[in-house]
């Protein structure tokens, strides 16, 4: 059985969100992330990445268009319908899986991990695992986008079954990485569908040492 406190999360309104976020750019923290791939010698083609928690597909179609091979994931089966459904997407180097955290598997040797947004979700209880399994299948100088949320965010006491860290703890989990962008973000404001809350975001690309 799921309690009301999980059932708040796990059952949102998804629909609503894809609808609000259809045609939006892909994260910044992703594109950070590709530009400083793109400084480095090529040593394979195409680089591999997972997208984690892809939604819709915004930053699982730039990817793409830069010649890469994704693997998206996500843990709703409408986000995947919704990404081979857009129009702007070349599939020829895509594989999908629905797919939550709780229950993940992760290939070895991945070039990028990019997860926008999407880590939060995951149950307290099953994250130390989650993350120690992104560590451990990303190859050396590989690296990990994406966000965390802070203890001081809105959901940290409205949804107790999502993980909020506070900075220090974050820098804890940054120990395996260089960290080559980190921005810690807090302001009040709306989510996508138009929900009040105050936002307490740290904004990350690291490499793995």
């Amino acid at each position: 059985m799921i309690d009301s406190s999980e059932k708040s999360t796990v059952d949102r309104d998804w629909s609503a969100y894809y609808q609000a976020v259809a045609g939006r750019p892909p994260r910044d923290t992703l594109l950070k992330a590709l530009d400083l791939f793109d400084l480095e010698k090529l040593t394979k083609s195409p680089r591999f990445a997972v997208d984690l928690g892809c939604g819709d597909g915004r930053d699982t179609v730039e990817l793409l268009k830069r010649g890469w091979q994704v693997l998206a994931i996500d843990g709703n089966e409408e986000a995947i319908s919704k990404l081979y459904d857009r129009k702007d997407i070349d599939s020829t180097w895509l594989e999908t899986q629905v797919r939550r955290f709780e229950g993940l598997t992760l290939p070895n040797s991945i070039d990028l991990i990019n997860s926008s947004f999407a880590l939060p979700f995951c149950r307290p209880e099953d994250f130390p695992n989650l993350w120690s399994k992104i560590i451990a299948s990303l190859r050396s100088g590989g690296r990990f986008c994406g966000q965390l949320f802070g203890d001081r965010d809105t959901w940290a006491t409205t949804y107790p079954n999502m993980t909020h860290y506070s900075k220090e703890k974050v820098e804890k989990l940054l120990r395996s990485f260089k960290v080559e962008y980190f921005e810690e973000e807090e302001h009040h404001g709306e989510t996508a569908i138009g929900e009040q809350k105050y936002w307490h975001i740290f904004h990350i690309v690291a490499s793995k040492r």
